[in-house]
């Protein structure tokens, strides 16, 4: 589900199960990134399949990009993969005006 920012804030800090995922690659994980938020590089299909099937399919991701383009993308797979609750963060970093960690 895509979702605004003003959603993303509201969702995040109300969701006790929010797990926030950065899916740009290391090198734009350590630039910037919305803290709390755990790296898992869509770029890297192997790693990323790997990765993501580890995480509990019950929990809400809140997940990220540059652009919300690999976003949509990762919420779309692992709704496939029998994700529940999957939100794409519209305009992704780009956008972006909330807090960061550089």
């Amino acid at each position: 589900m895509d979702i605004d920012q003003n959603s993303w804030k509201k969702q995040t800090n109300s969701d006790k199960n929010a797990i926030i995922l950065d899916v740009r690659t290391p090198e734009e994980f350590v630039i910037s990134r919305i803290p709390n938020s755990i790296n898992i590089d869509f770029y890297n299909p192997q790693i990323f399949m790997e990765e993501i099937n580890k995480l509990d399919k019950n929990q809400s991701y809140y997940i990220y990009c540059r652009t919300g383009i690999r976003s949509a993308n990762s919420c779309a797979l692992m709704k496939e993969l029998g994700f529940k609750k999957t939100f794409n963060l519209v305009g992704g970093m780009v956008d972006w005006d909330g807090k960061l960690i550089n």
